[in-house]
């Protein structure tokens, strides 16, 4: 028997289908996720629960006439497979392959954005739905939104419902309501959620309501105040503020996002009214494979893995998330004034078993980066030492209070940088490139980044007793072992500002910032083979700058390298390069090398690294080529 999903090249397939023939291609297409994750990795649960939800969608809307809009995309599968993608499908997350987000670049007619952060998406849809208004096109198309429920408590998913509500705008939003976000979904409006869906009786009673006054005759403007009175009464009564209709959305739900025939029938319902309507939707992460709904955290962004047992692939050292997660746990039991904090990723910063020893210090504020930065801030004017532990490029999200509730008031964060410098498989969202360049100007603000093991616990130990606030940056990696060959010790330590030299040279010296320490040690001992001798240093902070090191290395070699795993404009070297133009006289040339400042494409960390010249060889023939053309000529 031929597969559904062979007959399947765009949405408009769909709709030559009955609902039985989808929600058998609803299995085809769980098991091509299925199968193609195990071998790619990527974000398995939370695709297998969206991917009925995808198919009702696309079989009511007509894209491209009609809009719709991911949030964070990393349930967009289904989608990409239905639109074209799903001959492509088996390169998902490789190097020249299919991206694991929505991506413009990609399919521009059914990918609007390309994303990679959360709650962002009702914004867009919004802008969307004014821009066809205004177009006042004979038949306008429909805007839909697709967001989770813990996307939903970020502040800008609400300050864009409630500007939604204010202009009444023709939009649908499809909350997929999961209970997780990565981890479980915390706080009030989980809960709401919550309440809502386990009661039926709001909708039960207001559609007999709405049957009931249907039967009356007109009376008049008092019996249509009192009958809007009556339907406002009941909905406070059996779903407490309901919220969401007091910001100006016709709610509907919640129904099950497995159901096909019941998505279907309000999905076409709902796209006759001419106003805001939200449809609750109800799903199960993992839906369809037993380890993944059994582990949903663990395979909502998995490695590769074996089909018939879960069993995933893992690295085979310790990676830095693993060596802060233990080293906060240790300071956590030692020191009452130290708390961890995270946005919705306490098993993917490494704070889980922080979490589970210490509750009473440790705090999930969901996904809300903005917020999560305001309360540390509070916690530390309250006397104490927060931790917050994030990704780079999430940390984006909370620039303004970084600067306003932070800085500016000179509190004691520490900013635990995870995922720092360039990230493997899920593109320009995720790099971590960026950090250093927008966190480098801000007054009072302490950046170091450790090159192993040692560094990382001695520089989180001096974070806790800094005045004031601090970033500690490291890569999505295993820490290198490379003590041995420049001398590492435990009892090394890390002095505010200063860096360290690990090997001896005479004909240039390069500057190296963490994770990039080792290559460029292993890039000297390379040019070493061909008479070339390069001093390494290892900066181990962006800010403050080791100055003293830096004039005099500026005066004593024929050329200055720096090295970093970000962007170079108004990165590290940008910073050294300022200093030493500033301050020394007839200094030695600076050559910076980095990320170039840009968005890429996604990539394994090492691949990209390459193809930057950012590992050992690469950094070799940079430092070789620009020796022979500007000092050895």
């Amino acid at each position: 028997m031929e597969r559904i999903l062979n007959r399947i090249n765009s949405p408009q397939d769909l709709k030559k289908l009955t609902t039985q023939e989808l929600e058998q291609l609803a299995k085809e297409i769980r098991q091509l996720i299925i199968d193609t994750v195990s071998k790619t990795g990527g974000h398995l649960a939370t695709n297998l629960g969206t991917i009925e939800l995808t198919l009702a969608l696309h079989y009511c809307l007509d894209m491209p006439k009609d809009s719709i809009v991911w949030d964070v995309g990393h349930q967009a599968y289904t989608h990409k497979i239905i639109t074209g993608r799903k001959d492509r499908f088996s390169t998902l997350r490789q190097a020249g392959g299919l991206s694991g987000f929505p991506d413009i670049k990609e399919s521009p007619i059914y990918d609007l954005f390309t994303v990679g952060h959360s709650s962002t998406s009702i914004s867009w849809a919004l802008g969307l739905a004014c821009a066809r208004d205004i177009k006042s096109e004979a038949e306008p198309g429909k805007v839909a939104v697709v967001i989770g429920d813990a996307s939903l408590a970020n502040g800008m998913a609400f300050e864009a419902l409630n500007h939604t509500g204010h202009l009444k705008k023709n939009m649908i939003v499809i909350v997929n309501d999961n209970e997780l976000s990565i981890s479980p979904s915390i706080g009030g409006l989980s809960k709401y959620l919550n309440r809502i869906a386990t009661s039926s009786t709001y909708n039960r009673i207001r559609q007999d309501v709405e049957r009931l006054l249907k039967r009356v005759p007109w009376f008049g403007f008092r019996t249509l105040r009192a009958a809007k009175s009556l339907e406002r009464a009941l909905k406070n009564l059996l779903v407490p503020g309901m919220l969401f209709e007091e910001l100006g959305f016709r709610y509907f739900g919640p129904i099950s996002g497995h159901d096909i025939p019941s998505m279907i029938a309000t999905i076409k319902s709902v796209s006759e009214l001419d106003e805001p309507v939200m449809i609750h939707l109800l799903t199960k992460k993992g839906k369809g494979y037993e380890h993944a709904e059994n582990q949903p955290s663990k395979f909502h962004s998995s490695a590769k893995f074996e089909v018939a047992s879960g069993l995933m692939s893992r690295s085979t050292g310790k990676t830095f998330t693993q060596v802060f997660g233990e080293k906060m746990l240790e300071i956590g039991k030692k020191d009452k004034k130290v708390v961890a904090i995270s946005a919705a990723m306490p098993g993917g910063t490494g704070l889980e078993n922080f979490s589970k020893e210490i509750p009473e210090r440790f705090f999930d504020t969901g996904i809300a980066e903005e917020h999560a930065v305001g309360f540390a801030a509070g916690l530390a004017r309250g006397g104490f030492v927060p931790v917050l532990a994030i990704y780079s490029t999430f940390l984006q999200r909370g620039f303004d209070q970084i600067i306003h509730d932070v800085c500016l008031q000179k509190l004691p964060v520490v900013f635990a940088l995870d995922r720092a410098g360039i990230v493997s498989d899920d593109g320009p969202t995720h790099n971590g490139i960026f950090d250093i360049a927008y966190l480098r100007p801000l007054p009072n603000m302490v950046i170091m980044a450790p090159s192993n093991k040692q560094e990382l616990e001695k520089m989180l130990d001096l974070a806790m007793h800094l005045k004031p606030p601090s970033a500690v940056r490291y890569p999505k990696d295993c820490v290198p072992d490379f003590s041995h060959d420049y001398g590492v010790h435990e009892d090394s330590l890390i002095v505010l500002g200063k860096s360290k030299v690990l090997r001896q040279g005479k004909d240039a010296v390069m500057f190296a910032l963490g994770s990039m320490v080792y290559p460029a040690f292993q890039a000297a001992k390379l040019l070493e083979k061909q008479d070339i001798y390069l001093e390494v240093v290892d900066a181990r902070f962006a800010k403050p700058l080791d100055e003293e090191m830096l004039k005099e290395k500026a005066k004593e070699f024929k050329a200055i390298f720096t090295i970093e795993d970000g962007v170079v404009k108004g990165g590290y070297g940008s910073a050294v390069c300022e200093f030493i133009q500033n301050n020394v006289d007839n200094p030695a040339p600076i050559r910076n090398l980095g990320v170039p400042n840009d968005f890429f494409a996604h990539g394994k960390r090492q691949d990209l690294l390459n193809k930057f010249g950012l590992n050992p060889e690469g950094i070799a023939e940079s430092v070789r080529g620009y020796l022979n053309k500007r000092v050895f000529k």
